[in-house]
């Protein structure tokens, strides 16, 4: 947006700069809204689009002022209500000094029986709760009695150590290996089936920390439930039982779906199932505690709270055994189901641990701050600078309809398909978006999780939440159980380009990201650009995720976006034609495009990898391709016809290109595994 309307200074410099920009600028596919806040931040109006209600939801939230002051006040009048019903649960006695302590984290494994024998057994893919790298040294469990003992290299089957309290030989191996478990009474083999009911659950490890031994004892406490402990457990299922009905708790089924039949499989039926008996009480009575707020905009920004939250309470967390903490149900962009859980404390602990209500008010709360106040971190060497952008703001007046005169910033947020948006013709300054990337995050699916909560505190007020589901036909993302295909993909983008495309003014931009590891994935972009009478002038390489994190780590999948900046066709003759031929020149000019990138990121720190050079290359080649297709595009053809052009023109550049060639020059050594073609990158 600097780089379009920041003037004539050097972006090096405007970038640290407070700006005071005006226009209106339109965002599609708003999603979480980074568009929509960099826009607004800038000074313009926002248009911003989303057909998922969360979306609509959070972007409205983070737009809202919030008196800071007024939010920490009730923020912490509610978490020492919910500690005086509550805290006694969350509480464990110290192994050192026998005081109670808080509890961090509970760790739960999933267990199921022999169909051999009937025999209960635990299924552990490993017994090590922490790695010796957070921790002085290694700590497992014992298979046998359960303590936990500490080494200093992990003991294995090969070399096991002894368990200090049976003697039983300790290792780092589990008893399943890629589904299949060995029952510790007949030592039957047997595979781990589909489930009509979700599988039990034995608490077996506890992380705490003792105000009176934390503070001299080495490294993190760790502790075998004892009986005191499971008491707890069964006094929350008793209260939950006795108290259950009286608290917001949703009900609701699990629809099937590309990501949701991975629960069903392992017999979830309701989203409620996804949740221990300590965490739905917890959470039951938290939420009836937020909704006695009176003051609203309080209100509504401790339930956003109290959403964030539900990620980490929910029995599909997972600890991580080398960070020593736990992750989100939401960490990989899915429903994965692992053998062993973490039990989040509900409130947490101040200044400990994290994912706890308590922390995400604090982050909530840093979050507007920064709105009110935004500024850039510029590092030199290890060394950080906070830069404020003095004048900026992050905030909008809500309106219907967006003025002539633009007093001051305004929003519109549509929570409805974005081809029905409203739009005036050549009223927008630009547009900046982020459209799904077809079929690789199911985002409804993921979304109602934490939407069934929130629609029944907001579904009298707010009718974007009346819906049982976020789900939708229009939702433009690639679904096999709904036979969502590339074809509906195209098709709804197509749309969606095309309408706002008419209302930009002369010259006006409009950019977008994308990456996908598929080529065939570019095709819908293709055929929308070209529908609505767009050409694409750049295609740019941009950091778009972090190497670490863990929906992809270790997947060679690419951290850089490609970022389409694309305006109005000029106008001309068409010329009638079934297909192009490329000229050898396109080679040259994809390669040499290519090693740009490439050199720019490696110059800007960036340590670029195979996946990203497939990636950046797909844009490349979808770049050329709409160029080449736009002098006899006709846009009044069928969807298949215009599909089938877009794909031709692609696998002829691809071939053209010489693919292996090209992303082994760009990245010398690169291991392709034979790749031929864009399409079959893994």
């Amino acid at each position: 947006m600097l780089a379009e309307f920041g003037g004539d200074r050097p972006l090096r410099e405007a970038f640290w700069e407070g700006h005071a920009l005006s226009g209106l600028i339109a965002d599609p596919f708003m999603g979480g809204g980074t568009p929509v806040y960099e826009a607004n931040r800038l000074g313009f109006s926002v248009i911003g689009c989303d057909i998922n209600p969360m979306a609509h939801w959070i972007v409205r939230q983070s737009l809202t002022p919030l008196d800071l002051d007024a939010f920490a006040r009730e923020a912490a009048r509610v978490i020492a209500d919910v500690e005086r019903e509550l805290g006694g649960l969350y509480r464990t006695r110290c192994e050192s000094c026998r005081k109670l302590a808080d509890v961090k984290y509970f760790l739960w494994v999933k267990v199921v029986e022999c169909p051999g024998c009937g025999e209960a057994n635990d299924l552990f893919p490993g017994y090590r709760v922490a790695e010796a790298v957070r921790h002085p040294k290694h700590v497992l469990a014992c298979s046998a009695c359960g303590a936990l003992s500490e080494y200093h290299t992990p003991p294995t089957k090969e070399a096991p150590g002894a368990c200090p309290s049976c003697d039983a030989p300790v290792h780092v191996e589990g008893n399943v290996h890629r589904r299949r478990v060995r029952c510790r009474k007949c030592v039957h083999e047997f595979a781990l089936s589909d489930r009509d009911s979700p599988p039990d659950h034995r608490m077996w490890a506890i992380e705490y920390r003792c105000g009176t031994c934390y503070p001299a004892h080495e490294g993190r406490q760790f502790k075998s439930p004892d009986a005191e402990d499971l008491a707890r457990s069964r006094r929350a299922a008793r209260a939950l039982d006795a108290r259950g009905g009286e608290l917001p708790i949703p009900d609701d089924t699990i629809p099937r779906g590309d990501e949701t039949d991975r629960l069903h499989r392992w017999g979830y039926r309701r989203y409620r199932e996804m949740f221990g008996p300590r965490q739905l009480l917890g959470l039951g009575v938290l939420l009836r505690r937020i909704l006695a707020v009176d003051h609203r905009e309080i209100r509504d920004a401790l339930l956003t709270v109290f959403s964030d939250t539900l990620r980490y309470q929910n029995m599909l967390c997972r600890y991580d055994t080398y960070a020593l903490k736990c992750q989100d149900i939401f960490s990989v962009h899915g429903f994965p189901v692992g053998l062993v859980q973490c039990e989040n404390s509900l409130l947490g602990i101040d200044g400990a641990g994290s994912g706890s209500f308590r922390h995400f008010v604090e982050k909530y709360a840093r979050a507007k701050a920064y709105c009110a106040a935004p500024f850039e971190t510029r590092h030199s060497g290890r060394r950080k600078e906070i830069v404020p952008t003095t004048g900026e703001t992050i905030s909008a007046t809500f309106v219907e309809r967006v003025t002539r005169d633009r007093s001051g910033k305004q929003a519109i947020l549509v929570n409805r398909p974005s081809q029905t948006a409203p739009l005036g013709a050549a009223a927008l300054d630009g547009v900046f978006t982020d459209p799904p990337y077809f079929d690789n995050v199911q985002y409804a699916e993921l979304i109602d999780f934490c939407y069934v909560w929130l629609r029944r505190a907001l579904a009298t007020d707010h009718p974007e939440f009346v819906r049982a589901s976020t789900r939708s036909p229009d939702e433009l993302t690639g679904n096999a159980t709904l036979g969502r295909s590339i074809a509906h993909f195209t098709e709804g983008l197509s749309e969606v380009f095309v309408h706002f495309a008419r209302a930009l003014k002369p010259n006006a931009p409009f950019v977008f990201t994308y990456h996908h590891n598929d080529a065939g994935a570019y095709i819908p972009l293709i055929v929308a650009i070209l529908d609505a009478g767009l050409e694409c002038t750049a295609t740019l390489p941009a950091a778009a995720e972090m190497s670490a994190s863990l929906h992809i780590s270790g997947t060679g999948s690419s951290i850089l976006d490609s970022v389409f900046v694309c305006r109005a066709a000029a106008t001309g003759v068409k010329h009638r034609a079934s297909q192009q031929a490329f000229p050898i020149g396109a080679r040259d000019e994809c390669r040499n495009a290519l090693a740009h990138d490439v050199g720019e990121m490696t110059r800007a720190g960036v340590r670029v990898s195979p996946g990203d050079v497939r990636c950046l290359l797909a844009g490349h080649v979808a770049r050329l391709a709409m160029r080449t297709l736009r002098p006899a595009w006709d846009a009044t053809l069928d969807l298949e016809t215009r599909m089938g052009r877009a794909r031709l023109a692609v696998d002829q550049l691809t071939r053209i290109i010489d693919v292996p060639a090209t992303i082994t020059g760009a990245v010398p050594g690169a291991q392709l595994g034979g790749v031929a073609a864009l399409g079959e990158c893994p």
